[in-house]
């Protein structure tokens, strides 16, 4: 284990990202996206079964996370789902995110609505990660006890941005102890990183710490999910497929409001890491009011005309 430590430590300290060949890219998968109609609306479900539907507000009461579990179990209206045959195909969320201090709220209505949809939680003294190691790891461990099946942590920022990259890895192999069976998806908060080049080296140590995915950002940066910062994230969890064999799941977040990027998205999942990545077990959409803009254009796709807001169950 520690040869194998050391080796991936001098592949970090190797990694250079070529901006422009990103930028490149970026720009192609953004023009590509041309679904045709009648398969628009099967993508659009796909994309609804991948969302991590997400509450972090100040504000968040017992009563709004039970009105986001129920939206979560049942994310499109009925009569459209029926309309397209899919009302027994168990269309759902991938999961609820909110506060360690809504995990049991969650957890319960869950529950009592008879569903086994995860609770994810966000923790480690989110969003700015700026709280001592103790306080971060005991954050984990309660969300865990509360019910928790995943735990989405922020990456020490500092540590990258000084380049101590092995001792962010011990600090996440800390986080990963403490989520013990819970998933655990590592927040490395783009926006706050500086380069391409350090979000690589902060995706590679997540993977090798143990991450099951790697996650964007925490909706509360300035720049949040951006398309060439998801191609630097999706190739290092390709090269590190390529290197140990095991699949990294990849979660954008923060600032994915329409159906539009949603496909764009998937498409770029597709065409970077292939149809495997497009399920929730490896993709996820971090978002909160997304899924409202996709249920309107599914109602267009069924009805040929659009829904105000207000005629939608509401998120």
């Amino acid at each position: 284990m520690y040869y194998n430590h050391c080796t991936y430590l001098a592949w970090v300290s190797k990694v250079r990202v070529n901006t422009q060949a990103v930028l490149k890219r970026a720009q192609q998968i953004q023009g590509r996206n041309k679904n045709k109609k009648q398969w628009q609306a099967a993508w659009l479900l796909r994309a609804v079964t991948c969302i991590d539907l997400t509450t972090l507000a100040g504000d968040d009461t017992p009563g709004n996370v039970h009105r986001l579990c129920m939206k979560a179990t049942q994310p499109v209206r009925y009569d459209l789902l029926k309309s397209m045959d899919m009302q027994d195909k168990g269309v759902t969320t991938a999961a609820v995110c909110v506060y360690p201090s809504r995990v049991a709220d969650a957890v319960k209505s869950l529950k009592a609505a008879n569903s086994s949809l995860p609770v994810a939680s966000v923790a480690t003294g989110f969003p700015a990660g700026q709280t001592s190691l103790k306080t971060r790891l005991e954050e984990v461990r309660m969300a865990v006890e509360d019910g928790a099946m995943e735990i989405d942590i922020v990456i020490n920022r500092t540590l990258a941005l000084t380049g101590q990259w092995e001792a962010m890895y011990e600090e996440v192999c800390q986080f990963r102890e403490a989520c013990g069976e819970a998933h655990m998806k590592s927040i490395l908060a783009i926006g706050e990183l500086g380069t391409y080049t350090n979000v690589y080296k902060a995706s590679l140590v997540a993977m090798m710490a143990g991450s099951d995915f790697i996650k964007t950002s925490t909706g509360k940066e300035s720049v949040n999910a951006t398309y060439p910062v998801a191609i630097v994230m999706v190739r290092a969890i390709r090269d590190y497929f390529l290197k140990t064999g095991h699949k990294v799941g990849f979660k954008p977040a923060g600032g994915i409001r329409t159906a539009k990027e949603s496909l764009v998205w998937l498409t770029l999942m597709k065409e970077e890491l292939g149809d495997e990545w497009l399920s929730p077990r490896l993709f996820r959409l971090g978002a909160s009011s997304l899924l409202a803009d996709i249920e309107r254009q599914i109602y267009h796709h069924v009805t040929g005309r659009y829904a105000a807001y207000h005629q939608m169950p509401m998120a």
